[in-house]
């Protein structure tokens, strides 16, 4: 069993596994485990940064973390929203955090995976803690 467990969460994947790796990461955890539901909001591209005012970005910034708490609540998690590149930032505060497991939904290979790559993969071949991979 896992006490510190950290479940990224991308609110914009189609194919919704955010339920399961909550619920994976709940029979996963110790008897008074911390579980963290993680978003990583990616930086706007600059070419486009300036089509798009300040209060909507806040606005969308501010809905984001309304529905990171409403996917919280139902299991006692806390949640968390930062800035950054996915895999990287995933990465990097699971390190700062001290998290012992990271339960994390992947997209069904396909060939934009296989040029580009995924957060999912990013995540298993770096860190420094237990990956559960949802599919």
């Amino acid at each position: 069993m896992y006490s510190n467990i950290l479940v990224p969460i991308a609110l914009d994947n189609e194919e919704d596994r955010s339920a399961q790796a909550m619920d994976i990461a709940k029979a996963l955890s110790a008897e008074g485990a911390t579980i963290t539901l993680l978003h990583v909001v990616e930086a706007v591209p600059s070419y486009a940064i300036s089509y798009i005012s300040s209060d909507i970005l806040d606005a969308t910034r501010e809905g984001i973390e309304v529905e990171m708490a409403r996917l919280a609540a139902p299991i006692g998690a806390n949640s968390v929203v930062i800035e950054g590149h996915s895999g990287r930032s995933i990465l990097d505060y699971a390190e700062e955090q001290g998290n012992d497991l990271i339960v994390i939904a992947s997209h069904r290979p396909g060939m934009q995976t296989l040029l580009l790559g995924s957060t999912a993969t990013h995540v298993v071949r770096h860190a420094q803690c237990s990956v559960h991979v949802v599919r």
